[in-house]
């Protein structure tokens, strides 16, 4: 599935500028042109995307909640 089929109407590209690693759950900030957005997710997520500082991600709001997609 493609970044593009996802049916979200707030999609922010940016990279990511800090990881703080948590045991279950990880908080992962990432740079956009229009400011900073928090992402809280699950660490073993972190590591299946291979997030790391610098990653080029997309950052998808929907409401209260904000998902990961690495490009």
């Amino acid at each position: 599935m493609s970044i593009q089929a996802i049916n979200v109407r707030n999609q922010f590209r940016g990279k990511v500028k800090e990881i703080i690693l948590g045991d279950v759950v990880s908080e992962i900030d990432v740079e956009t042109p229009w400011g900073i957005v928090t992402s809280v997710i699950t660490t073993r997520s972190v590591k299946d995307l291979d997030l790391q500082v610098g990653s080029e991600v997309v950052a998808l709001v929907k409401s209260t909640e904000v998902s990961i997609a690495k490009l």
